[in-house]
């Protein structure tokens, strides 16, 4: 018996030792594009992540938002705050002229066809008349009444209660994406189209503080410009602001060939009222583009159908005028340059984002919230220019759900479709598997791999 159970151990010892080898074998057969990927750094902190931690606002610009809010008094703040921010969430884009006219003559139709289903005499005039009356009374009680947003002083603190935190926490990780994936670029100037508060021109210093030289926020809110001014100042008139060389317009530059490094639209397309504007807008601020286009908008299915109307508009259309004959690319959040599969769904369902986030130290306010954004970033630069990582890395666009020794990912892959990936250390090597616990929703993941083999069913 003794002599069996030596066997038998000296036997599960060459096993062991037969399955190490296998492993190691396995590792070394992975190709040279997966051993490498990592480039030395630890599986959480992998090329693919661009998520952050939660976020504060800077602690300069957080004293002179409380101080301008608290000086300014407004009456009723926690209930207009509220709001404000359900009221801009729910926002949709314009009904276009054409779709409106189409729905009243449909409309029309069918209310002729039920008149003249009825028999009797038919007085037409009357009828014609009552046709109208109720055609017109319907698309007012149907269509989307959207209005311009005019902010004033007091309306503009209350945007700054509701809305500085979290637009500077989706802009700061929009443009992370660029510092993380592209470490080289150190842009010199920056275009901020539709600035507001100036969050943007907070964010950027966050990143690039040492190269930034020129900063030029542009939005026709003269009262918006005075208060985002305030805020770079501290709140005091004869103090020197804490972000030097930012310059306030109401108007874009009206030079074409005056281009600037970075170049960032946040949550500004939905407020133009029509598909024509905001593709003209889109095509200025590309002309403007040296070398990044970053755009923001609410991680709802209005924000993310404008951000696609945008890139279509890029990378399909064509300008009259080009001065700058580089064509445009997408950085991110796409991995391709195809219809965006989330379109295609039913019901359709916005790619979007969160990122989390401290709050204004206000009543009402909870200690961490979470910001949900869409996003999309496209370029100038080339491979020659910039050394970025994960080009053609899978984008998770769903939490990620970690299980007993396998990880469930959907993601939106380079080949254009949406994929639900059991990741596992088996089938994608243990650098993958890891690399998949430590992601989250919006990074990047590293499966090199056809991955055909392990989608699973979302029903099952």
């Amino acid at each position: 018996m003794a002599s069996r159970s030596y066997g038998a151990r000296v036997l599960c010892r060459r096993v062991g030792v037969a399955k190490v080898m296998c492993r190691g074998m396995s590792a070394a057969a992975q190709p040279q594009s997966q051993v490498d990927f990592l480039k030395g750094e630890p599986h959480r902190k992998h090329p693919g992540v661009t998520n952050l931690k939660t976020l504060r606002l800077p602690e300069e610009l957080q004293t002179a938002a409380r101080s301008i809010i608290t000086r300014a008094q407004v009456n009723r703040l926690s209930d207009r705050t509220r709001n404000l921010t359900n009221f801009l969430w729910s926002r949709k884009r314009a009904v276009e002229d054409v779709t409106l006219r189409k729905k009243a003559v449909s409309l029309e139709k069918e209310l002729w066809e039920k008149a003249m289903e009825k028999r009797g005499d038919i007085d037409e005039e009357a009828l014609e008349d009552r046709i109208r009356k109720k055609v017109f009374s319907e698309l007012r009680r149907t269509t989307y009444h959207w209005t311009t947003m005019k902010y004033d002083e007091e309306l503009g603190v209350v945007y700054m209660a509701a809305r500085l935190a979290g637009g500077y926490a989706a802009a700061r990780r929009a443009l992370n994406e660029i510092k993380k994936r592209d470490p080289s670029f150190a842009p010199q100037s920056l275009l901020d189209f539709g600035s507001g508060l100036g969050t943007v021109v907070w964010a950027s210093h966050s990143c690039w503080a040492g190269s930034l030289k020129e900063m030029v926020c542009v939005d026709s809110s003269g009262p918006m410009n005075i208060l985002a001014e305030r805020l770079l100042k501290g709140d005091n008139e004869r103090a020197q602001p804490h972000i030097k060389q930012v310059y306030f317009r109401q108007f874009l530059p009206v030079s074409p060939k005056v281009q600037f490094d970075l170049v960032v639209a946040a949550f500004t397309l939905s407020e133009l009222p029509s598909v024509k504007e905001r593709e003209e807008a889109v095509f200025t601020l590309w002309r403007k583009t040296s070398s990044y286009l970053v755009l923001v908008e609410n991680g709802t299915k209005e924000g993310h159908q404008i951000l696609m109307e945008a890139r279509d508009t890029l990378l399909k259309k064509e300008e009259k005028t080009v001065h700058d004959s580089r064509q445009a690319s997408v950085f991110a959040p796409c991995p391709h340059e195809l219809m965006c599969p989330k379109l295609a769904q039913e019901p359709t369902v916005p790619c979007n984002f969160r990122q989390l986030y401290q709050p204004l130290p206000l009543p009402g306010h909870n200690d961490r919230q979470t910001e949900k954004f869409s996003y999309l970033i496209l370029t100038r630069r080339g491979p020659a220019e910039a050394e970025t990582e994960g080009v053609d890395w899978a984008r998770l666009i769903a939490p990620v759900q970690r299980r007993t020794r396998h990880v469930h990912c959907r993601m939106c892959c380079p080949d254009g479709r949406l994929q639900h990936v059991v990741v596992t250390a088996r089938k994608h090597s243990r650098d993958v598997y890891r690399c998949a616990r430590s992601s989250d929703w919006g990074d990047q993941l590293p499966i090199f791999q056809n991955v055909e083999e392990d989608v699973k069913n979302d029903s099952e």
